[in-house]
C-alpha cells in the first residue's frame, strides 16, 4: 500500500497521506515522494492548485512523524534520524515558498509533522474533528518543522504558550490563534473539494478559491482555551523572560487556569522547555525560514540522541507508563552553557533544495 497517494487533472494536484495505522505520521519515505510529486507540480504550467489532506474513514490528518524510529535511530548513530530531519525540513521549506496555491484540509488530530506540512499552506480548513497540538516538550523534543517561525508569529504570546505546554486547541482556538483559515463542518466538505476543483480551472485560482472558501466558511463557535480572559493571562505571563519566571507567575496568579498550566508544564521536560524557550525567542528574530529550519536542524540533530528525548519516548510511546523521569530534573539544572551547545553550528549544515 502506497503511503502517499497523488493525483492530477484539470489543474489541480492532489496529494492524500495514507499511512492510517500510525495517524499518516511521516517517514523519510513520504516527505521524499512529496518532495518529488511537488517539484513535478511547481514546473508544470497545467497546475494551478495544491491539495493536501488525508484517506478519508480515519481521524487523523497526520499526527507527527515517525517518533519511535527516530529514537531508535538516536540510540545508535542518528543516521536515520538525521536523514529523517533533513529530508522532512526540505519538504516544509519547499512548502513555505511553493509558488502555487495550497489548500490542507486539517480534518482530524494535526500535530508535529502534520503542522509541518499544513502551516505553509495559504487555506488550512480545521472541522470538527481538528485537534491541534505541538507536544514535543512532553517527550524532550522542542516543536520543530518551523515550529520556530509561526509560533513567535501567533497573535502575542499565544506561541509561546503552546510551545511550552502543548495545549490542545478544537477548531474555534483554531481560528483565534491563526492556525486555521476556515471553519467548515465535514458535511460540507464535499462542497468545499468541488469548489477547490472549480477553482484550479480558473485564470486566477488564488482569487477564486479565497472568494469560493469564504462563500462556505461557517462560524467555529466560542473558543475552549483560548478565552478572552485566558489570552489576557497568555499574553501577561507567557511574556516574561524566562521559563521560571513564567512558573513563578502562575504560581502567583493562583486562578484555576493558571493552576492547570502549571501542572501540565511541570509534567514536561525542562531540558525540552528551555530550548524551547530559546527557540521561540530566537525564531521570533529570524530573517528568514531557512535560517530557523536551519537552527532547527542543529537542536533536532543533537537532541534525538540525549537522554530527554529518549526517555520520553519511553515513557510515552514504547512502555507508556507516563513516568518520564527528566535529566536535569529541574530547569535548574539546563544551563546556559548546554543550550549554547545545542544550538551551536554543525560541521554539516541543513540545505534547502536548490531553488526551482
Amino acid at each position: 500500500m502506497s503511503e502517499i497517494l497523488t493525483t492530477a487533472a484539470n489543474g489541480l494536484a492532489h496529494i492524500t497521506l495514507n499511512r492510517p495505522a500510525a495517524l499518516h505520521a511521516l517517514n523519510t519515505h513520504m516527505c521524499a515522494n512529496m518532495i518529488q510529486a511537488l517539484l513535478a507540480w511547481r514546473d508544470d504550467p497545467e497546475i494551478k492548485v495544491i491539495l493536501l489532506d488525508h484517506a478519508p474513514g480515519t481521524r487523523g490528518f497526520c499526527a507527527g512523524g515517525d517518533i519511535r524510529m527516530i529514537a531508535e535511530s538516536g540510540a545508535k548513530d542518528s543516521k536515520e534520524a538525521r536523514e529523517f530531519f533533513h529530508t522532512e525540513y526540505r519538504l516544509n521549506h519547499l512548502l513555505f515558498h511553493y509558488p502555487k496555491p495550497i489548500v490542507a484540509l486539517i480534518d482530524g488530530v494535526t500535530m508535529g509533522g502534520g503542522v509541518g506540512i499544513s502551516m505553509p499552506a495559504r487555506f488550512r480548513i480545521a472541522t470538527e474533528n481538528t485537534t491541534y497540538a505541538m507536544p514535543e516538550t512532553g517527550i524532550g523534543l522542542f516543536p520543530d518543522v518551523g515550529g520556530g517561525w509561526y509560533l513567535p508569529r501567533k497573535p502575542g504570546q499565544i506561541g509561546m504558550w503552546l510551545a511550552l505546554t502543548g495545549a490542545r486547541l478544537k477548531a474555534a482556538d483554531c481560528i483565534v490563534a491563526g492556525i486555521a483559515t476556515h471553519f467548515m463542518p465535514t458535511e460540507i466538505l464535499a462542497a468545499a473539494r468541488a469548489q477547490i476543483a472549480g477553482a484550479a480551472q480558473t485564470h486566477d485560482a488564488g482569487r477564486a478559491l479565497e472568494s469560493g472558501l469564504e462563500a462556505l466558511s461557517e462560524s467555529a463557535g466560542r473558543p475552549r482555551e483560548l478565552t478572552p480572559e485566558n489570552v489576557e493571562r497568555i499574553n501577561r505571563i507567557f511574556a516574561l523572560e524566562s521559563v521560571e519566571a513564567i512558573f513563578a507567575a502562575l504560581e502567583a496568579d493562583k486562578s484555576e487556569w493558571a493552576n492547570a498550566q502549571l501542572a501540565t508544564l511541570k509534567t514536561k521536560s525542562p531540558q525540552a522547555m528551555k530550548v524551547s524557550f530559546r527557540q521561540m525567542r530566537e525564531g521570533a528574530l529570524m530573517r528568514s525560514f531557512t535560517d530557523e529550519m536551519r537552527s532547527e536542524y542543529r537542536l533536532a540533530s543533537r537532541v534525538a540522541s540525549r537522554h530527554d528525548f529518549q526517555e520520553g519516548v519511553r515513557a510515552l510511546i514504547v512502555d507508556k507508563d507516563n513516568k518520564p523521569v527528566w535529566s536535569p530534573a529541574t530547569l535548574e539544572g539546563v544551563s546556559d552553557a548546554l543550550l549554547d551547545e545545542l544550538f551551536a553550528p554543525l560541521a554539516d549544515e541543513w540545505t534547502p533544495l536548490a531553488a526551482g
